[in-house]
């Protein structure tokens, strides 16, 4: 029995014509006809009652006209959905990002994945640091991750999202609260809070960069694994630490936001995934993404 003998029979019995089902099925009475009469004899019934005026169908074939409905739109929900699955529309994303830092952005992206793409599940990593995400997008094991620069991983490439620039986190009676921005040489007696170390965290490591850029070591007293928890430490008076921009939605009693003197300490965050992931629905979520999340426009150094 083969598909085109049920869609035979099918025809046939929602027309009860023969004429015009094999006008529906684009094809000549009686190649139809003979399929008919196939399908007849592997099932070992007569399925219509023919006259030269007349087509019915015998109580055999009403019995097999539901079932044969159910399988052949069956089938083609099946075709719909592998189609679909090609071209992105259907699947599953990982994607791994941190959440303080990805407050803005991630929301944007799933929203508007969500909107054109409602089958696309998106699978959510949270508390990634960016160093982490990269080395779980450069093994497979994150579709996606919101990640900063470099990016220098074999096979995996990034598009940038957008720029940061470092600022310093104080108690809001910090002697150095009172000022408009805060050179970073004033800094090197203080204590700091800030992510552990080797943990993959692109913040920690960039605050160790600017602080010995400025001649000191950050002296760390408290670590913590998220952004939320160090701000938090920072507002109770356990010490000062440098953070990025796109956390200072967190507003707490006694925490204050300071710019850093001197030209901007930027940082660019992305979008990293392996080029040769041959997930289609990666491709779909990338696509979105131009549009969510567009690179933003390239500023000067100063």
């Amino acid at each position: 029995m083969e598909l085109r003998h049920l869609s035979a029979f099918l025809a046939v019995a929602e027309e009860l014509h023969f004429g015009r089902a094999a006008k529906r099925l684009q094809m000549a009475q009686p190649p139809l006809s003979q399929q008919i009469r196939q399908l007849e004899k592997e099932l070992g019934v007569q399925l219509f009652e023919r006259s030269t005026r007349s087509v019915r169908l015998t109580s055999a074939g009403e019995s097999f006209l539901q079932p044969v409905r159910t399988v052949l739109d069956d089938l083609d929900t099946a075709v719909r959905a592998a189609r679909a699955a090609g071209r992105g529309e259907y699947g599953r994303v990982g994607i791994g990002f941190a959440g303080a830092s990805s407050h803005e952005t991630l929301p944007l992206l799933t929203r508007a994945v969500r909107a054109a793409h409602p089958a696309i599940e998106l699978v959510m990593t949270g508390q990634t640091y960016a160093n982490v995400a990269l080395a779980r997008v450069a093994d497979g094991s994150l579709d996606l991750g919101f990640v900063r620069l470099p990016v220098t991983q074999p096979g995996v490439v990034c598009r940038v999202i957008d720029e940061e620039v470092l600022v310093c986190a104080l108690p809001f009676d910090h002697p150095l609260a009172a000022r408009e921005e805060i050179p970073l040489g004033a800094l090197a007696g203080e204590p700091f809070v800030s992510f552990p170390a080797n943990t993959g965290s692109t913040v920690r490591d960039a605050m160790v960069e600017a602080c010995e850029s400025a001649g000191f070591h950050p002296r760390v007293v408290q670590e913590a694994p998220d952004s939320y928890t160090i701000l938090a430490l920072v507002a109770a008076g356990v010490g000062v630490t440098l953070t990025v921009t796109s956390v200072q939605h967190i507003q707490q009693n006694g925490l204050v936001y300071r710019p850093l003197a001197g030209p901007p300490i930027r940082r660019q965050a992305a979008l990293a995934w392996r080029a040769d992931n041959p997930s289609a629905a990666l491709r779909a979520v990338l696509a979105v993404a131009e549009t969510a999340l567009p690179t933003p426009l390239r500023r000067d150094a100063s």
